[in-house]
């Protein structure tokens, strides 16, 4: 890297404009990440068993688990999700919940582990203060 400037304003204004290329590529890259693993179940399912046959919207007796790449995985539930409130204001910080928290409202959007961390390091997303998803994670203040 070439040298920097030594007067504080023209250092400020670089690092405002990397700052800001930070936090852009990081909101592509969680999108990118929801994209990918969006694509990674509909390939599962398109390459999984057909499905089982549902009696009451419940799994057929001895349905079979998914199937990809010879590897059995049971269905499992996300652990995490998003929720993003929005009101008359505008919308309100998104908040990180565990999957099973009874304190989730409207409608969550399921996302990774490692989605969860990154979220929780941006400032407009707050952890769940009933089921606190950062202690779940290991994250400490």
């Amino acid at each position: 890297m070439s040298e920097l400037p030594p007067d504080p304003p023209r250092l400020r204004a670089i690092l405002a404009h990397l700052d800001k290329q930070v936090t852009d590529h990081e909101v592509v890259g969680i999108y990118l990440r929801l994209q990918r693993d969006a694509v990674r179940n509909a390939l599962a399912r398109a390459e999984g068993p057909p499905p089982a046959r549902r009696r009451g919207g419940h799994l057929a007796k001895g349905a079979a688990p998914l199937r990809t790449m010879g590897i059995t995985h049971a269905p499992t539930r996300p652990q995490f999700v998003v929720q993003q409130k929005r009101t008359p204001r505008g919308p309100e910080p998104a908040i990180v919940h565990v999957a099973d928290c009874s304190m989730i409202e409207g409608a969550p959007h399921p996302i990774t582990e490692h989605d969860a961390r990154v979220a929780l390091t941006n400032p407009t997303i707050e952890p769940c203060t009933f089921c606190r998803p950062d202690t779940e994670l290991g994250i400490l203040d």
